[in-house]
């Protein structure tokens, strides 16, 4: 019968003989054990979706005991919410890149073209990041959450962006009123439908299907005010 004794020398004798240690570790000598099983979550999450996402095959990948993952994360609710956390982070940054590509000095256009950037970078990071898009809003305490940190709370560039149209004169302040109700609505259903694969087509039938939607919510924010559109003040796709 195996001693501890046994086992300890059999345990620290591998290590010698450059092989692994035998027994699972329950601390990560080799770097932050939390942020290495956030990027295994992120890296699971964008493979192969949200429901792949379990603690213990966490901690297997990185080479350590469930017991020492739970350390760090109670439950997998705790675990969705750190990662639905860094989704919003990623949206948001993919926002705030597409608003920095609005080059022009008119201040009405620039304000209309942000809004229509908003809703494409929206999109975009849906289509391309469709794991961590479905988990950025599966997570009840990271959205309800969102508005007290800038990084995590693309409702407030949204807001900015309406308040813009206002400011410049191109929304009416009665139109304004629950607009990112309207406008979150339709560029995330629209997200929905494709990444779904309830409307198909290839990218390009895709970008001039937004182009349309976007379109239509310039003309009626436009209309408020009485303000004449051309689709292509703002399309990003020549088809229109």
């Amino acid at each position: 019968m195996r001693t501890v004794a046994d086992v300890v020398v059999a345990v620290n004798i591998w290590p010698a003989l450059g092989y692994a240690s035998a027994v699972p570790s329950d601390s990560y000598h080799h770097g932050n054990l939390r942020t290495s099983l956030l990027d295994a979550a992120v890296a699971t999450v964008t493979e192969h979706g949200p429901q792949a996402l379990v603690l213990r095959d966490l901690a297997r990948q990185v080479g350590v005991s469930h017991n020492a993952a739970y350390r760090h994360f109670a439950d997998r609710e705790e675990l969705v919410t750190e990662v639905a956390a860094i989704a919003m982070e990623r949206l948001v940054a993919t926002l705030q890149q597409r608003l920095e590509q609005v080059a022009t000095n008119d201040p009405v256009l620039r304000a209309r073209r942000r809004l229509a950037e908003i809703g494409r970078g929206y999109v975009d990071f849906a289509v391309s990041e469709t794991g961590l898009f479905r988990l950025a809003f599966s997570s009840t305490a990271t959205v309800a959450t969102a508005a007290s940190s800038p990084a995590h709370d693309p409702l407030g560039l949204l807001t900015t962006c309406l308040d813009d149209l206002v400011g410049v004169g191109f929304l009416s302040p009665e139109a304004r009123v629950d607009a990112e109700a309207t406008c979150w609505s339709a560029v995330h259903g629209f997200s929905a439908l494709h990444i779904d694969g309830a409307l198909n087509g290839d990218d390009a039938e895709r970008d001039a299907a937004l182009d349309r939607l976007l379109v239509a919510i310039d003309r009626s924010y436009g209309a408020s005010t009485g303000t004449p559109t051309d689709p292509r003040d703002i399309v990003a796709t020549t088809d229109e």
